[in-house]
């Protein structure tokens, strides 16, 4: 398997897109307006204990108050145990030191916590803890005390804590120490800013995503890194040779005449996966709906005829289907839950290769996710964690026409509208005329078949009704003008 990393930068947006034998595999994107908040540290300042919700505000600076819940307090973590009450940790007017896990997400603001955290290349450092914790990647049990017992060794006996990273199974004591040395100026520099800073400050933000890049997403199976731009190629090369030295060889120069993501097809790709219908392979599609609270997925056989039998067909379409739902999701960066409506199966057995298939598909994935059973319907349910806006989200808008059902009302609709409109407003004034302003497909229903129809209220109010066309309406908007 061959894995590439594409990294297009401008001035205005980063984008990267990680490819596996040709095939795009996932996307990031970051813009320079809108750079993603998880991980940033903040001194913030709480405005409003809710003991009901045993939750708080806390305003860090940002357009909307941020969110913490005594889940995420330091005290209550330590303690699991012995439930805390949040009214009796922060109060109003308080200034605490606070870390965004989730980004603002719709009409959401940012989710917070107490418990501090900062990625280094192989840990990630806890310096209000104590214990040393291991990636649920590394399964081997062996191989997770012998990491435990080599940083233990280059730890002072009162150590802070620390989660060993997946990429730390091939890191030398060297380099761990390094990752140490690091992570221990970053926390030195963020105590000095909270006695230093003003309230609602920001004391640490993290990488920017061409940096993350070589700190998270680039593995062993990584063969090169592509970046099409001279600058930031240079940048992330000081990078590597100060954090991540066996990353650096891997980091190419693109200069082609060809834009990156258009020679790799990721362009398309991207455009696809704003799409709500997805081809299968073989002639069945799915349906994607993103909707705020979750996202459903529906398998359909489409135009796919199997060549034995039609539970054959039925298997071999959801079988198809798991490994492109696992690609979507990673894709479309969706997240909360996700309802997949599989095609009906009788067989159990093809139900349990089904299940197991989604769940090989899904290990793959970096977010955190959770499969559910079948359901009695023939549902199933997937929870994938969500900490940042998925593709569609930072792509687009909801539409202005329709603002975001996906339909809108149809000519004879809107008409219907405006007749009663009109009648409305003839029984509270006495004007001399009425005049509809709409737009063309509507004024010439009026003119054709609805044109009785308008002949009538004009007789029934005893006042003349002109029409006017405006080109800049779009079909549902309208104005009745009374003169």
């Amino acid at each position: 398997m061959r894995e590439q990393i594409l990294v297009n930068i401008t001035p205005q947006e980063t984008r990267v897109a990680t490819v596996e034998d040709g095939v795009v595999q996932d996307i990031h994107i970051e813009r320079a307006s809108h750079r993603g908040l998880v991980g940033n540290i903040y001194l913030g300042v709480v405005k409003r204990v809710l003991p009901g919700m045993q939750s708080a505000f806390i305003e860090i600076g940002l357009e909307r108050a941020a969110f913490l819940h005594i889940a995420d307090v330091i005290e209550q973590r330590q303690h699991p145990n012995e439930p805390q009450r949040i009214e009796r940790i922060v109060h109003e007017g308080q200034s605490v030191v606070v870390q965004v896990i989730k980004d603002p997400i719709g009409t959401k603001g940012a989710r917070l916590s107490t418990q501090i955290s900062i990625a280094g290349r192989f840990l990630v450092y806890l310096p209000q803890e104590h214990h040393i914790g291991i990636s649920q990647r590394i399964e081997n049990d062996a191989e997770r005390e012998h990491l435990r017992g080599r940083l233990e060794r280059l730890l002072p006996q009162d150590h802070h804590g620390y989660i060993i990273r997946t990429s730390a199974d091939h890191a030398t004591d060297d380099e761990l120490r390094a990752d140490i040395d690091y992570l221990d100026l970053i926390w030195a520099d963020i105590r000095q800013k909270a006695q230093t800073l003003p309230a609602r400050s920001l004391l640490f933000q993290d990488l920017s995503l061409q940096l993350r890049v070589l700190r998270d997403m680039v593995s062993a199976g990584t063969e090169e890194v592509l970046v099409d731009s001279r600058e930031n190629f240079q940048k992330m090369g000081e990078f590597a040779s100060a954090f991540v030295s066996d990353v650096l060889h891997r980091i190419q120069h693109y200069g082609g005449e060809r834009p990156l993501f258009e020679l790799y097809g990721v362009e398309a790709e991207i455009e696809r996966a704003l799409a709500r219908r997805v081809n299968l392979k073989f002639g069945g599609y799915l349906i994607i709906d993103q909707t705020e609270a979750m996202t459903t997925i529906d398998v359909n056989t489409g135009g796919f005829v199997g060549t034995r039998n039609f539970d054959d067909t039925i298997f071999k379409t959801n079988l198809e289907a798991t490994h492109v739902i696992a690609r979507q999701l990673r894709l479309r960066n969706l997240g909360g839950i996700i309802i997949v409506d599989f095609i009906d199966m009788d067989n159990e057995e093809h139900k349990s290769a089904v299940l197991e298939e989604l769940r090989k598909s899904l290990s793959r994935d970096r977010t955190k996710v959770t499969v559910s059973s079948f359901t009695s319907l023939g549902l199933i349910e997937i929870t994938r964690k969500r900490t940042r806006e998925s593709l569609a989200h930072v792509l687009c808008q909801p539409c202005p026409t329709c603002q975001g059902r996906g339909e809108i009302k149809t000519a004879e609709t809107v008409c219907y509208d405006i007749l009663r409109e009109i009648l409305r407003e003839a029984r509270q004034f006495n004007a001399r005329e009425y005049r509809i302003l709409a737009s063309q497909t509507v004024i010439d229903l009026f003119l054709d078949e609805e044109s009785a129809s308008l002949a009538m209220l004009a007789d029934f109010i005893g006042k003349p009704i002109y029409l006017q066309v405006e080109t800049a309406y779009t079909q549902e908007q309208f104005d009745v003008v009374l003169v």
